[in-house]
């Protein structure tokens, strides 16, 4: 995920990105943990003579990217990487998203305002943890909230970790190590509806995942993946421990098909699994959504189980302005959205804002590809 498009905002738009930027940077220094709130954004373009877009950032005082989004309470909470300007040069192995802290969104409905409770979680709170908090996720169980968050231990090793809290908005307090046989980065979970809750996680580059073949951490493994007619590497996934904080048993491949039947080939780059999970549950269908990561495409196969296998079936979004494509899918009021980023404030790909359009559906269920 690490090779901007050198998509340039116009000058203006850039500009005005390092004006917020500079704020930015002032505002994150306090490491503030009381809540705001900003009115929502209506509008659908930056200005007549400006570039269009979709839907406009939710929040423009920080910048956010990897939106997860869940319904707690009946509000929408957002759990979001914090982006963070450090001066690291780019390279494939994501060096330059040198996120510190969480900060958790929220908003009463789609188009409301939108509230920033602070900081949730930062990598000084975590016992085990040596940098880079990358995109994280969040569920509800035991009367418990837990945030799922992949660092970069001291070893410079990603693992997925666990923190806990009484509200859905944090702070977090993160367990001491992290989840036993969890690697890699972009964990998502997702509880059915006969209760039982599965993580899937993994990503590719910098994500590490090409590294754990073997069952242990490679260091001299190539940084990145295989390539030809080879079968693609995969997402992982497992099913969690009563506790939400376990896994309940190995994890497993998460097997992506063609229409044939036959596993994605590594070469298969429009359509092979790279980065950014997500599944989601439709007339009774499982919907494992991901990244292609260097081709930049939001895409979905379906399947029969919440492990798969999983057919692939299309093209969610897009590429959007950026590198990086990262999403969440959530019901809200019998409605679908999806909620993503761009860079859109920034013009840089380590400076991204989250965004939230409606997802549409065929009469089939198949969804309709969005053009952001």
């Amino acid at each position: 995920m690490r090779n901007p498009l050198n998509l340039k905002a116009p000058a203006a738009a850039l500009a005005a990105s390092l004006a917020l930027l500079a704020a930015c940077q002032s505002t994150e220094t306090k490491q503030e943990t009381t809540a705001t709130t900003v009115p929502a954004e209506t509008s659908k373009t930056d200005s007549a003579a400006g570039p269009k877009f979709l839907s406009q950032p939710l929040v423009k005082d920080i910048y956010t990217a990897d939106p997860s989004a869940h319904v707690f309470d009946g509000k929408i909470y957002i759990y979001p990487s914090h982006d963070i300007e450090t001066g690291m040069p780019e390279n494939d192995k994501g060096d330059h998203f040198a996120m510190n802290d969480y900060h958790i969104l929220s908003m009463d409905s789609v188009g409301g305002p939108v509230t920033d409770h602070g900081v949730a979680l930062a990598v000084k709170d975590i016992p085990w943890a040596g940098r880079q908090l990358w995109a994280p996720d969040a569920a509800f169980k035991n009367g418990t909230y837990y945030l799922y968050f992949p660092v970069k231990d001291k070893q410079d090793v990603f693992r997925i970790g666990v923190a806990t809290s009484k509200t859905p908005a944090g702070p977090f307090k993160a367990e001491a190590t992290p989840i036993a046989g969890s690697f890699s980065i972009d964990p998502a979970v997702f509880t059915d509806t006969d209760g039982k809750s599965y993580m899937y996680f993994g990503g590719l580059w910098g994500g590490q995942l090409q590294r754990w073949q073997k069952g242990t951490y490679d260091a001299n493994a190539p940084e990145k993946e295989p390539s030809g007619d080879v079968p693609a590497l995969s997402a992982r996934v497992g099913q969690l421990s009563a506790d939400m904080k376990h896994f309940d048993g190995p994890v497993q491949d998460v097997k992506i098909l063609d229409e044939a039947g036959k596993p994605l080939l590594a070469s298969d780059t429009k359509r092979r699994f790279f980065e950014g999970s997500w599944m989601h549950k439709y007339n009774g269908k499982y919907y494992f959504s991901y990244s292609t990561g260097d081709t930049h495409l939001l895409v979905y196969a379906v399947g029969d189980k919440p492990t798969g296998p999983f057919t692939y079936k299309g093209v969610i979004m897009e590429p959007v302005q950026g590198w990086t494509t990262h999403h969440s899918i959530i019901e809200v009021k019998g409605k679908w959205y999806i909620f993503y980023h761009d860079t859109q404030l920034s013009g840089k790909t380590w400076l991204r804002n989250i965004k939230v359009t409606e997802l549409k559906r065929k009469a089939d269920g198949s969804i309709e590809t969005i053009v952001p």
